[in-house]
């Protein structure tokens, strides 16, 4: 059988997970990445959560089961609160005491996926320019520029992977008419580290608050605004607060915004008003906090064109709030190795159409059902109830707030078992 050649564009978890899943299944990748060198130490970012699927999956990537495990916390409760922070008020909305998560820093996770891959599968500083399909569909070739030097190169290979982001330069090829849809709110983002005993006053003061920080992702409902935040390894805390606003300009081809001081000031006066004051000052005490701008997509009708496949974010642009981003891509890249190692390269429109119809019905269904939980957590209008309220919520209505109730929650592709 001949040895198929995947050309995977974007170095990020998608990227990473692709060439994962592929090499499994007997192909040879090539990942081309517009940043020099992969990321060093600890740049900043943000935390994430693997459900337990995504923790088997990357498990198999790796190897020695400890790794994964060793750069990782449990989140054992999924837990949901009102607060209000003036008046120093909270009680409990629910609470899931069977989640079985695993938290990480963003840096960890893509540092462990890419140790355990050949070094010279990435094209590092290449920037994508444009790509076309044989006339015969058989191949696809892309161009790149090496950015050091300028020069043009072309790869050539059997399919084009497009795992660049919700941005995705490849799907606006084909959807050109294709719009991001604004939440309504954005997101500060941030990780304090406190392994220096610097903030150690803060640290005591947030944990008698939350007494299961360290196992428990934390929910906190304000008025029309919510926070989240869970411990990660090494003495970090990982914390987000979204805030309705109107829709920000965006410079670049990035939804995360550089923030000024002015804008810092006046986003921990706005979370006085409405976080718990100990979550308070994490926020004030963290570095270099930065903005998120939450968009999402209606869901495609297609994700695969000839030769050319969308994964992560690129196929599926998604609000946060059902942890889901990651576990998404991860199962994507699961999903396409194991449709690519049973029908072979020989078959690859088969195989394409495969993974289409296992993975398209679901992320399709976990994007609106984030969106939903987005909107009810913000407490914006929904199509089918009036706004959440804190107040006169019933406990039918907060059992929408966990994750469990996502679509397809703990479901496994009969392909992948």
């Amino acid at each position: 059988m001949k040895t198929g050649k995947a050309v995977v564009v974007g170095g990020s978890i998608a990227g990473l997970s692709c060439a994962h899943a592929l090499i499994a299944a007997g192909w040879d990748v090539v990942v081309v990445e517009k940043s020099t060198s992969p990321p060093s130490g600890s740049p900043t970012g943000a935390g994430l959560g693997l459900d337990p699927l995504s923790q088997k999956l990357i498990g198999s990537w790796l190897g020695p089961p400890h790794l994964l495990r060793n750069r990782t916390l449990p989140l054992t409760i999924d837990q949901n609160q009102a607060t209000n922070g003036e008046e120093n008020f909270s009680r409990t909305l629910s609470r899931d005491e069977n989640f079985n998560f695993r938290a990480a820093h963003w840096a960890d996770l893509h540092s462990l996926l890419y140790s355990a891959l050949p070094p010279d599968i990435f094209l590092w500083g290449h920037l994508y320019l444009s790509f076309s399909i044989s006339n015969d569909k058989s191949n696809v070739k892309l161009k790149t520029t090496i950015l050091h030097t300028g020069e043009v190169i072309e790869i050539v290979g059997d399919l084009l992977i497009a795992a660049d982001g919700c941005l995705s330069s490849i799907r606006g090829n084909f959807l050109p008419q294709l719009k991001l849809r604004y939440s309504g709110y954005c997101a500060w983002r941030g990780v304090l580290d406190f392994s220096d005993n610097e903030h150690l006053e803060t640290i005591t003061d947030i944990k008698r608050a939350y007494p299961d920080l360290g196992k428990c992702l934390y929910f906190s409902l304000g008025y029309k605004s919510h926070s989240v935040f869970y411990e990660l390894l090494n003495e970090k805390i990982n914390w987000i607060w979204y805030a309705n606003q109107p829709e920000p300009k965006l410079k670049g081809n990035s939804v995360t915004m550089k923030v000024s001081s002015d804008m810092i000031d006046k986003m921990h006066e706005e979370a006085d008003k409405v976080c718990a004051p100990e979550l308070v000052r994490v926020i004030k005490e963290t570095k270099e906090p930065f903005i998120n701008v939450i968009y999402d997509c209606d869901p495609l009708e297609q994700i695969v064109w000839d030769t050319v496949v969308l994964v992560g974010d690129a196929a599926h642009p998604t609000t946060p709030h059902g942890l889901g981003s990651t576990n998404m891509t991860v199962l994507d890249a699961a999903v396409l190795g194991k449709c690519l190692e049973k029908w072979g390269v020989e078959n690859l429109r088969t195989a394409l159409g495969e993974y289409q119809s296992i993975r398209l019905p679901v992320t399709s269904a976990q994007v609106l059902h984030s969106r939903k939980m987005g909107q009810i957590k913000q407490g914006l209008v929904l199509s089918d109830r009036m706004a959440f309220d804190l107040m006169m919520t019933s406990l039918e209505e907060c059992q929408d707030l966990q994750q469990k109730n996502m679509p397809f929650f703990g479901d496994v592709p009969s392909i992948l078992k």
